[in-house]
């Protein structure tokens, strides 16, 4: 039986707008703005839509995809910095309970975004049945993003949650029934959505790989604790949608895979959904620029006050699995997705840092104008370079722009102290040793955005939440478990290949596997938000990693916050706890 659970998401998320953050309405673009019905539209949707910043958060929902799985760890830096009620030491060695409040972020914030959609679609109904063309096109967008923010629920704590009327209680689906109202949902915009409205809107190409991405996942979604059975239906229909993506002809991959990460990455022709953070939406800010990559080191010389915070770093046995594709070669000169080199690192002949202090490395430095500066991107490894600080906490200058020199060690304690340079080091855990600020390989995905005022935030650069690369990916997943491996690696060689813009030059694998596929998605797509899910769907989630043994396949879904589960007390069986919670 449904279980109906009276105004649940709403009760929550009223709390949290009003104690969590300062949430404002903002309008998406111009063709939105205006009085009377067009105005009334673009107020309905611009709050749902702006409301995915907050749900995409680095410690909302983010944080809660990337730190349990092998990708990344985040330790208790020196004992002084991100122990935050342990909440993700918890996360990331699957000890989560209901009162982790990365669990309750991530709830609340999602929960208060599809809230937003329901209202959004209780203003546009009526207007667009009235015969406004713009609600209507609106609405069929309302409906998308609804079906996607419970997508994410449905995937992280296996319940959708259906709700047509702020008036009516929202009925609790579990498995089948969620993926039959998730689809149906989708379906019934597929044909009639809009088609060139940008990533940043909910479009045709989205909903097709929304509802790929749902039959991809379906086994799981089913039985989220036994082994996946999946069926032929469901890969069909997989096969389907990214083939309407495919043949539509509207996207292309990015020969610069970084480019997918940049300022002006609205419109790269690779993007299919994402957070739009350009003019007045630029509400993340830098967050997953800036969350992993050192708080000495200081990526824009425009703005003294941007930095890292030494955040999470890539377990050891994430970055192993580069080691073991590519066996006797660097992954960075084998694999153009794993580093973009843009510092010089060789300065007036000095490259060996051996024996020299930051005391008297004055001479170590190459200049470069701010506007042409960028720190390295990908994964970071041993002593990176960046602008530095005299003793007045201005950058060096020279002639011709600012001095940029190895980072210094400026932060930590403990055995930071003893570190000149930042040195970042492969192993970091939760010892004293392997806690240390300047431990663990950094991940430096996102660029820091040129557009903004200060370097940390209003980013323009869009948070990417699905791209071409996946749908072709997705494909080739469906084809390998129907047992079409030719087709299957055609599609992930496309992808693999199609990163030709500088050396390395990518080469194409020869066979394909599920071992292999499983790999080269976390070459893809890591750090996107996308490994949770994947490691659930191959079977890895309760594999061993650093610091993290666990195999319970009951925290393969995470806790119901209990802030939500009192809140539903007075009717028993409204929402309940899920399973070993």
């Amino acid at each position: 039986m449904k279980n109906r659970i009276k105004s649940i998401v709403f009760a929550i998320s009223i709390l949290c707008i009003y104690s969590c953050s300062d949430l404002k309405e903002e309008v998406l673009d111009e063709s939105l703005t205006g009085s009377g019905q067009a105005e009334a539209i673009s107020g309905a949707i611009a709050p749902a839509y702006g409301q995915v910043s907050w749900t995409w958060r680095h410690t909302n929902y983010y944080g809660l995809q990337l730190i349990p799985s092998d990708e990344a760890i985040l330790p208790y830096r020196g004992g002084t910095d991100w122990y935050d009620g342990g909440k993700f030491l918890a996360a990331h060695t699957h000890s989560i309970t209901p009162t982790n409040d990365l669990v309750k972020s991530a709830w609340t914030e999602l929960t208060i975004n599809i809230s937003r959609t329901v209202t959004a679609i209780e203003v546009l109904r009526p207007l667009a049945e009235a015969g406004n063309t713009e609600a209507e096109g609106a609405l069929y967008e309302m409906i998308a993003l609804r079906a996607y923010l419970n997508m994410l629920t449905l995937d992280s704590w296996g319940i959708a949650f259906k709700k047509e009327s702020s008036s009516l209680d929202s009925e609790i689906l579990r498995t089948q029934e969620a993926i039959d109202y998730i689809e149906s949902e989708l379906l019934s915009v597929a044909e009639v959505i809009n088609t060139n409205k940008g990533p940043g809107r909910m479009t045709q190409a989205a909903v097709y790989g929304f509802l790929a991405r749902l039959h991809l996942n379906a086994a799981v979604y089913r039985d989220p604790y036994g082994t996946p059975n999946f069926s032929s239906e469901d890969l069909d229909k997989v096969i389907e949608y990214t083939d309407n993506i495919i043949n539509s002809g509207q996207f292309s991959l990015s020969p610069e895979y970084f480019d997918l990460f940049n300022d002006d990455n609205n419109t790269n022709p690779e993007l299919i959904f994402a957070l739009d953070q350009r003019g007045v939406l630029n509400r993340e800010h830098s967050r997953w620029a800036y969350w992993s990559i050192p708080g000495s080191m200081f990526p824009r010389p425009e703005f003294t006050s941007a930095d890292g915070t030494d955040g999470p770093a890539i377990t050891s046995d994430f970055y192993q699995t580069w080691v073991a594709a590519y066996s006797s070669v660097d992954p960075a000169d084998a694999d153009p997705r794993f580093l973009q080199k843009n510092t010089q690192e060789v300065a007036n002949g000095v490259n060996d840092l051996t024996g020299l202090s930051p005391l008297n490395d004055e001479n170590n430095y190459y200049c470069v104008e701010a506007e042409d500066f960028e720190i390295d991107r990908g994964i970071l490894r041993g002593v990176p370079w960046a602008a530095r600080k005299d003793e007045n906490g201005a950058f060096y200058t020279c002639a011709d722009g600012y001095r940029i020199y190895p980072v210094k060690q400026i932060k930590g304690n403990g055995t930071d102290k003893n570190v000149d340079y930042v040195n970042l080091t492969l192993n970091v855990d939760f010892t004293n040793e392997g806690r240390a600020h300047h431990t663990g390989y950094r991940v430096s995905k996102y660029q820091f955005s040129h557009t903004s005022p200060n370097g940390n935030n209003y980013s323009s650069v869009d948070l990417v939440l699905m791209r071409y690369a996946e749908i072709y990916m997705m494909r080739a997943e469906a084809k390998l478990r129907k047992g079409d491996a030719a087709a299957a690696l055609a599609d992930v060689n496309t992808v693999k290949t199609a990163r030709n813009a500088r050396e390395p030059l990518p080469t194409a694998l020869s066979t394909i596997d599920m071992d292999v596929l499983y790999r080269e998605l976390g070459f893809e797509f890591y750090w996107e938000g996308l490994r949770r899910t994947n490691q659930i769907r191959f079977s890895h989630y309760e594999d061993s990693w650093t610091e993290k043994t666990d195999a319970d396949v009951n925290n393969r879904l995470f806790p119901i916050p209990q802030v939500a589960i009192d809140g539903a007390s007075n009717t028993p069986d409204y929402l309940v706890q899920n399973k070993g919670y």
